[in-house]
């Protein structure tokens, strides 16, 4: 007799298009991911993954960073409606805020982001600037657990993409958007299997 796999409940933050948020729908909705997408919630009104969410019957959540005292309190109401939506997984997708101990403490070792590089190299913004500024021969991007630092939580997935002579930062963050939508699915498929476990800074992935 098989049993059906406990599907994860996943909370996407976002601020932006929502390209990866649409990766991680779809990978869900062909059980590619043993999950479902059960809340959608970004700081602005305006970014187009809301919508995204939407067309999917996802239930799509404003909160207005700007409506609150300081992050703490900010992420304290994300908190409460994370917990609302029942989540076990929270997946940042281009969520342009950092998060607080209030969020972490929350969900420890349940928050994910994807960073456009291979960290520890070009940490923040505009990485895909930095490692062509910087020279590399190869870039990527890295999924990993979030700490209270910025992209210095252990890494759970790496992906590399070649840096071509003829690279601008737009040619090499499409190439590297590619591998992101492949990349964050599979990490997310990782821990709805149970398979990552934290052993300080590494982050092991398990046998099934």
């Amino acid at each position: 007799m098989t049993t059906t796999p406990h599907k994860i409940r996943i909370g996407v933050l976002i601020s932006g298009s929502g390209t990866n948020l649409q990766a991680i729908i779809d990978r869900c909705e062909s059980g590619e991911i043993d999950g479902t997408v059960v809340c959608v919630i970004s700081n602005k009104a305006s970014a187009f993954g809301l919508e995204r969410a939407r067309n999917h019957g996802i239930p799509a959540l404003h909160l207005d960073h700007r409506l609150h005292a300081d992050r703490t309190d900010y992420d304290a109401t994300l908190v409460a409606l994370l917990r609302e939506h029942g989540v076990d997984l929270v997946v940042l997708a281009g969520f342009m805020r950092i998060v607080t101990p209030t969020l972490l403490d929350a969900f420890p070792n349940r928050v994910m982001n994807i960073h456009p590089a291979l960290l520890p190299s070009f940490p923040g913004l505009d990485a895909q600037r930095q490692a062509l500024e910087y020279g590399v021969k190869v870039s990527g991007c890295t999924v990993h657990f979030v700490d209270s630092g910025t992209d210095t939580g252990p890494i759970i997935l790496q992906s590399v993409v070649p840096v071509r002579e003829d690279d601008t930062e737009e040619t090499l963050s499409e190439r590297i958007h590619v591998e992101e939508h492949k990349l964050y699915p599979a990490a997310i498929q990782l821990f709805a299997r149970g398979r990552l476990t934290v052993v300080g800074r590494r982050v092991r992935i398990n046998e099934e």
